[in-house]
């Protein structure tokens, strides 16, 4: 049996442990500057989903969060949608 159920669950997870590692970098472990092009960039990506992708990538992070045993990659799944433009600000 695999790992992961599907290719797209196998591709957030991979995409949320390099982001995660990229906002937890220090300066000396990755250029600052850098590391906003990379978040900027997927941030940019996953804004241009479609409604019906961005509902399937928000269940997906939640049931990331939701399994997650560590608490501070947890407050990150949780805080994913609001961080990266995935949730639409109603105000």
């Amino acid at each position: 049996m695999p790992v992961y159920p599907s290719l797209t669950r196998a591709l957030a997870e991979s995409l949320v442990d390099v982001l995660w590692f990229v906002e937890g970098c220090t300066d000396e472990q990755m250029d600052p500057d850098d590391a906003v092009k990379v978040l900027e960039g997927v941030a940019h990506v996953v804004t241009q989903l479609s409604s019906d992708q961005r509902s399937e990538f928000i269940d997906l992070l939640g049931s990331m969060a939701a399994e997650e045993a560590n608490p501070s990659r947890r407050e990150f799944l949780e805080g994913f949608p609001d961080g990266f433009g995935l949730v639409e600000d109603d105000s």
